[in-house]
């Protein structure tokens, strides 16, 4: 055991106070330099930053042990840690949390061109000691952090509906941490993507919207599986709202079928959280403040137990809505279409969707709804089921572990955000029904 533990002194290895790091070379010279962030990997491990082949580098691979001198930001306590050397990481998810989280240091003090992460050197944690001096007294404790882990696991714990419980989820966050911009992507791995089923705190819902996995924070914490947590601003990890994607569809240039992410356009501090299953990642919860330190590692640590249970859950419904057994009858709509049929075209490429000239969505969203609207069209159907979905073959629909439930909620908020002349209706566990007040034309392009 160590005394004190390491967690104790977590606010310590924060990044805000520069902590020294004394090594010793083979002929006894010592050698004192500064190091950006000491991390914390867990109760007997550290990690600091590979920048430079320099003195301290060469010391540790020749003498493992060093000395580090940490200091609280809050109290001014100063502690040394006796440390040894084990392995030095050029990957994987210690890697890419320390890199972004240097990318933020680097950002804010104007040395981004300086601070490039090489490695992350890891080191066991012998024994810490407590230097004895003038401190300040202690900041009052966190409060609240326990209360909206507890508040959403009981909202999960009676979830019967994915497409309530992720707006659910996000205000919680907001009530009961102060989270007040946020949101939930799922993973599309046919096509290496996250796509946005949630949001809140932001002018435009930005549902459907998608990052390239692997790219920026929520990327980044999706592809390792990581959380990952960035205390100040950094070009780095930004997500420029101006750049699109492209697409030429039908001989046409140019045609937009990128809806725009939502997101602050001067992010102070962002967290990432993994949604998993199985130990596979599902997805992201995401949330993000204009103000500078927002989130502390004990926001990060509630984040990991919610996202958790959102992931479990989030695979539950979607297993509860293929497998249903709910016996609904299926009942005629009480809409009749009236007036000018409403264009819905279809591009197979991309499986883009456009109602009219208006962007809907693409991918395995645009395939579901065009078969919605085929079978409306062509045999007057109205009903359906998640199975039936599931089984049909002309849908190529990924493996269980893609969320077809996320899909549909997907079609029916891009729907609402559109307009009432087009809207998807629950009608029973795993069953649906296309509600329609004006007649509908399929136009297959390309």
């Amino acid at each position: 055991m160590i005394d004190p533990p390491l967690e104790s002194i977590r606010p310590c290895l924060e990044g805000v106070v520069p902590s020294l790091v004394a090594t010793c070379g083979p002929d006894g010279a010592p050698n004192v330099t500064y190091v950006s962030h000491v991390h914390y990997v867990d109760r007997s491990h550290i990690a600091l930053s590979f920048q430079f082949f320099n003195k301290t580098r060469a010391n540790i691979l020749v003498n493992p042990r060093a000395t580090v001198f940490v200091i609280d930001p809050n109290t001014a306590a100063r502690y040394v840690l006796h440390v040894r050397y084990l392995r030095t990481e050029a990957d994987g998810p210690l890697f890419e949390r320390m890199k972004a989280y240097l990318a933020g240091i680097a950002s804010h003090t104007g040395m981004a061109g300086v601070f490039k992460l090489q490695g992350s050197d890891v080191y066991e944690v012998l024994a810490i000691e407590h230097l004895r001096g003038p401190e300040l007294p202690a900041p009052p404790g966190r409060y609240g952090l326990l209360a909206a882990v507890r508040a959403v696991s009981t909202l999960l714990a009676s979830a019967t509906d994915l497409r309530t419980v992720l707006d659910d989820v996000l205000a919680v966050l907001d009530s009961e941490l102060g989270a007040r911009h946020s949101m939930v992507l799922l993973i599309e791995r046919s096509r290496a993507r996250l796509y946005t089923v949630a949001s809140r705190g932001y002018p435009a819902s930005g549902v459907g919207s998608e990052i390239p996995l692997g790219h920026g924070i929520i990327g980044v914490a999706a592809r390792e599986g990581t959380a990952i947590r960035i205390s100040h601003a950094t070009v780095e990890y930004a997500y420029s709202r101006t750049m699109r994607e492209r697409a030429a569809l039908d001989g046409v240039e140019g045609i937009e079928t990128e809806i725009p992410l939502p997101g602050l356009a001067t992010p102070g501090s962002q967290v990432a959280v993994p949604l998993r299953v199985g130990g596979c990642a599902v997805g992201v919860l995401f949330v993000e403040s204009e103000e500078d330190a927002r989130f502390s590692w004990e926001e990060e640590d509630a984040l990991e137990a919610i996202a958790a249970q959102l992931g479990t859950t989030i695979a539950w419904l979607q297993q509860a809505a293929d497998s249903s057994e709910e016996q609904t009858q299926a009942t005629e709509s009480q809409y009749l279409p009236r007036g000018a049929p409403v264009t819905v075209r279809h591009y197979p490429v991309d499986n883009s969707v456009f109602i009219g000239d208006d962007y809907l969505i693409k991918g395995v969203a645009g395939a579901i709804f065009r078969k919605l609207v085929r079978d409306y069209v062509e045999k007057g159907r109205t009903d359906f089921t998640n199975r039936e979905l599931r089984l049909d073959a002309s849908i190529r629909l990924p493996d269980i572990t893609d969320n077809l439930e996320a899909r549909l909620i997907l079609l029916v908020r891009r729907l609402q955000e559109r307009g009432p002349e087009i809207r998807i209706e629950k009608t029973g566990r795993g069953r649906f029904r296309l509600a329609v007040e004006r007649p509908l034309a399929l136009v297959e392009s390309g």
